[in-house]
């Protein structure tokens, strides 16, 4: 998803969650490039299976390390004209993969900022604990894959139908339309869960705080109330380890699933918003 600027002052690269569905994040990217006056060239760059990309490799599985190393060849060869400091903005596991672009590209990134960020595995969700059990399963995530899969056999009516009522009627269109149109295909799912798989894999071990410290200045992220992605233990850890960070907690009653809902939409890309005019003044 692109949304071009007549003249930016910089560009906001947008790395998703996983499924890594950038359509989710529709009413957000259009909601931030409003709340920043057309100051920002934005990017929202969808996860490798749910890319043209996935298309030259029929069936092949992408790891976490592979989506990482796909958005880094994406800033080396498609932005490298980009004149104007980049801005990266991430949900949950985009927030790992974007310390990593951090890392590479020091000079082009000025701004680092992660919203509900899935930094590291919360040992003490329940909800976690299952969801890395059915990944980890190549039996029960084909069989989960196939599940969520027949429902393409559905026109696409019934299945709107479906998904808004079984998820809730405060999802927005953009939503349940992106749920329909990309998550009812047997190898999307079977990629989102084997990119959860590694994912449990590397976010094993510990924050690389070093790091963190050394970049407080350039990292702010945004925590939920109740969010097992990115519990409110990580947010105390983070203020301990890296004290420079800014750091908020989101008190309006949004989920780490934000994106689903015209308000959190909203809310969520006037925050982010307002961290970038602040931390860059001549943009008031």
């Amino acid at each position: 998803m692109e949304i071009q600027a007549e003249d930016p002052k910089f560009h906001v690269l947008f790395i998703p969650g996983n499924p890594g569905v950038v359509p989710f994040y529709k009413d957000f990217l259009e909601s931030l490039y409003e709340f920043l006056d057309g100051n920002a060239s934005i990017t929202g760059m969808s996860t490798l299976v749910s890319s043209l990309f996935s298309d030259w490799e029929p069936g092949r599985l992408f790891s976490l390390q592979e989506q990482i190393d796909h958005k880094v060849g994406f800033i080396r060869q498609d932005m490298e004209g980009v004149k104007v400091p980049i801005i990266l903005v991430a949900h949950s596991i985009g927030s790992y993969i974007s310390l990593d672009i951090l890392r590479k590209f020091s000079e082009k990134v000025v701004y680092c900022i992660g919203l509900y960020p899935f930094l590291t595995l919360n040992k003490q969700s329940t909800k976690q604990s299952l969801i890395g059990k059915l990944a980890a399963s190549s039996v029960l995530s084909a069989t989960a894959s196939f599940l969520i899969a027949s429902l393409r056999l559905l026109p696409v009516w019934a299945a709107r139908r479906l998904v808004s009522n079984s998820l809730g009627a405060s999802w927005s269109d953009t939503a349940v339309q992106a749920t329909c149109t990309h998550l009812r295909q047997y190898h999307t799912m079977r990629n989102v869960l084997y990119m959860a798989m590694t994912e449990f894999r590397e976010l094993a071990a510990e924050p690389d705080w070093d790091f963190m410290r050394e970049n407080q200045s350039r990292l702010a992220f945004l925590f939920g109330i109740d969010d097992h992605w990115g519990p409110l233990q990580l947010f105390e850890e983070i203020s301990k380890q890296a004290p420079g960070t800014s750091l908020s907690i989101e008190r309006e009653g949004h989920t780490h699933a934000f994106c689903c809902t015209v308000a959190g939409s909203v809310w969520v890309a006037q925050h982010v918003a307002t961290l970038i005019k602040n931390r860059f003044t001549h943009l008031q």
